[in-house]
């Protein structure tokens, strides 16, 4: 029985979800930067009643570094470790204004050269401000689902985010990381066993009941 790839799901997903983005609140890369340093280990809707009161208080690197760390970890608390958080924020900050004319870089290279940027958080912003693919964000959702559905036989991010990269046309990357949330947050969430039962109904029918991560016999043992 062949595996699911991107190409197979993709417009099945494109269909569930057709709202599917990335659901921290932001009007420009800027902001969508300090939001998604800000989500490490928290929800993105703490995050999004944190930013409410934020983006109205800081608006600019500048901003951001003309506070005291102190003041600035009262401002983000809810947010948790947010020593570390206000600790990259202000440095991050300082980076733009030092070597990037106070703008959110354009490429994943200068994006990493930003405290507390990885290169999940620099796919996000390149993608969703920029419209710029140079890579996907690869969460624990989409690490999950794309297990779960064979597209990847991998645990690294760095790994699972190349399988999804060969698979995915570059304009999609960034559509292919919002869908495979979509997915987790929805249906294929941590508590559910693994499975692809929940696209049986969409699949061609040679795709049906593939079981991600199993042979297709055991698979078929588990049925009975």
């Amino acid at each position: 029985m062949p595996r699911l790839t991107v190409p197979i799901i993709l417009p099945i997903l494109k269909k569930l979800y057709p709202y599917a983005r990335y659901t921290l609140d932001h009007s420009n890369a800027f902001e969508l930067l300090i939001a998604t340093i800000l989500s490490a280990q928290c929800t993105d809707k703490r995050v999004n009643i944190v930013t409410k009161t934020l983006f109205a208080k800081y608006k600019t690197p500048q901003d951001y570094i003309a506070v005291s760390q102190e003041e600035l970890e009262r401002d983000i608390f809810q947010c948790g470790t947010y020593r570390m958080k206000a600790k990259a924020i202000q440095a991050t900050c300082q980076t733009l204004i030092d070597y990037f004319d106070s703008q959110v870089p354009r490429t994943m290279k200068n994006m990493l050269t930003l405290r507390g940027v990885g290169r999940k958080t620099a796919s996000v912003v390149l993608g969703d401000a920029y419209g710029i693919h140079e890579g996907i964000a690869v969460d624990t959702h989409v690490t999950r689902v794309a297990k779960r559905l064979g597209l990847t036989r991998h645990t690294q991010q760095s790994k699972i985010e190349k399988d999804l990269m060969r698979q995915t046309p570059r304009e999609e990357w960034s559509a292919i990381s919002h869908l495979l949330i979509a997915h987790g947050r929805a249906v294929c969430t941590a508590r559910k066993s693994p499975c692809t039962d929940c696209l049986d109904a969409y699949l061609p029918p040679q795709y049906r009941s593939v079981k991600t991560g199993r042979s297709s016999q055991s698979a078929k043992k588990k049925r009975k």
